[in-house]
């Protein structure tokens, strides 16, 4: 199973448009030893020429444009992406659907009944497809860890796992959170038996998360913020981390007191904070993930379980 990071920053991107914290102005500027990242997305393959994508980014084209192995250039028109699974009906997971449109044949999604409820009614960009290429809704089973499988993407189980969080602000049920919300996903190459444990948002590391974290050759998980009241610090927000929907790295209970136990071969933070000081490659809180033996997602990074 191969795996590609198309973009590993939070909503926003880094530098976030309108911020100027210290590692959105440094990087603009120059100033400090840092890389402007896209928002989250993987891209996985089990036979390097069929992919299946996790999100849409608004970054969408610019992620396509620098993994050209996502169009392979077969006909007049073309794709490599045989469908697409959404964590969450979040703007910045969805919002590149509306950048697919083009397409002869409609879009197959694989997305929970929350998450379908939500592109639907509160944020309607599935009807809104339906004038152009069109939706093919595959449901995606959260309850008793069944899995399933993408047509074309040979050899590779997925399994959904629901996590704690908030719905959308739009959604139907904003202040009602339902199952399905927000997912967590294995991937489980059936040839070598290696297994991905991917979820961009986690707010707390519940019983029935912990074994499928265990169990991971390699993790890529959470990585919004440093400390819980870092945007409250920078003058920001008010709102805390956790508030957010995001487990802290750092402090008791945080990720990096998580993560240190598990038996992965690799563990990777992603979707990071424009904010999060672990963007500067020569902080001292890049150091301590060092010490850690764990990676800072970063576009473009490449591996194969």
């Amino acid at each position: 199973m191969r795996v590609r990071v198309l973009g590993s920053a939070a909503g926003g991107g880094f530098p976030q448009w309108n911020c100027n914290c210290p590692n959105c102005d440094g990087v603009r500027k120059g100033s400090i030893v840092a890389s402007p990242r896209t928002q989250s997305s993987i891209a996985i393959s089990s036979d390097n020429i069929n992919w299946l994508l996790f999100n849409a980014s608004p970054d969408i084209l610019t992620q396509f444009q620098g993994f050209p192995e996502l169009q392979p250039a077969r006909a007049i028109r073309d794709t490599a992406v045989r469908g697409i699974v959404l964590m969450d009906a979040q703007i910045d997971h969805t919002t590149g659907l509306f950048m697919l449109r083009e397409g002869k044949t409609p879009l197959n999604i694989y997305c929970t009944d929350m998450v379908h409820e939500d592109l639907t009614q509160g944020n309607p960009i599935f009807n809104i497809l339906t004038h152009f290429c069109g939706v093919s809704w595959h449901q995606v089973p959260t309850a008793g860890g069944h899995r399933f499988q993408v047509e074309g993407i040979a050899d590779i189980d997925i399994t959904a796992v629901p996590l704690s969080s908030k719905a959308p602000p739009y959604s139907p049920h904003r202040h009602d959170p339902h199952e399905g919300d927000n997912i967590g996903i294995q991937l489980e190459d059936k040839r070598s038996g290696k297994k991905l444990f991917y979820a961009p948002g986690l707010a707390a590391i519940e019983p029935h998360v912990l074994p499928f974290m265990q169990n991971a050759d390699c993790l890529m998980v959470d990585g919004t913020c440093w400390s819980n009241d870092e945007m409250r610090k920078l003058g920001i927000s008010q709102t805390l981390s956790l508030e957010m929907g995001h487990l802290p790295q750092s402090g008791a209970g945080g990720m990096i007191e998580i993560l240190r136990p598990l038996n992965a071969t690799r563990k990777i933070l992603i979707h990071i904070n424009n904010t999060n000081p672990i963007l500067r490659e020569n902080s001292s809180e890049r150091k301590i993930l060092n010490q850690e033996n764990i990676e800072v997602a970063f576009d473009g990074m490449d591996f194969t379980l």
